[in-house]
């Protein structure tokens, strides 16, 4: 079956929540895609999220050289979140740390687990 984006659940702005996973299955960070974002996304194997700040498109690596090649593309059983395994090239995080998920929160405290990428 040929997928198509628009099959898709978006929210109210034409937004769906995209879950990236290294293939090490370590998750690595969420940001936002549109259909137009899935579609490029799936055409050019580099991850293209829609940035809700700027509203713009946003290749992740474009700038900052930490690119996400795409190599699975997941739809979970609702339709109304993915999952993208990447191969990540140098830190996910805008913070220049692996993962986005850096931050532990048990019983009230919070720790943080990573310390930036040199």
């Amino acid at each position: 079956m040929r997928f198509d984006p628009a099959s898709l659940k978006y929210d109210d702005r034409g937004l769906i929540p995209a879950i990236a996973q290294d293939r090490d299955g370590a998750v690595l960070m969420m940001a936002w895609m549109n259909a137009e974002a899935v579609a490029r996304t799936l055409e050019t194997r580099r991850v293209t999220y829609w940035s809700r700040s700027r509203a713009a498109f946003w290749v992740k690596g474009e700038t900052s050289g930490h690119v996400q090649h795409l190599v699975d593309l997941r739809v979970d059983c609702d339709r109304d979140c993915l999952l993208l395994i990447v191969d990540q090239t140098g830190p996910a995080c805008h913070t220049n740390r692996r993962s986005c998920f850096y931050t532990s929160v048990l019983d009230g405290e919070e720790t943080e687990l990573t310390k930036p990428m040199v």
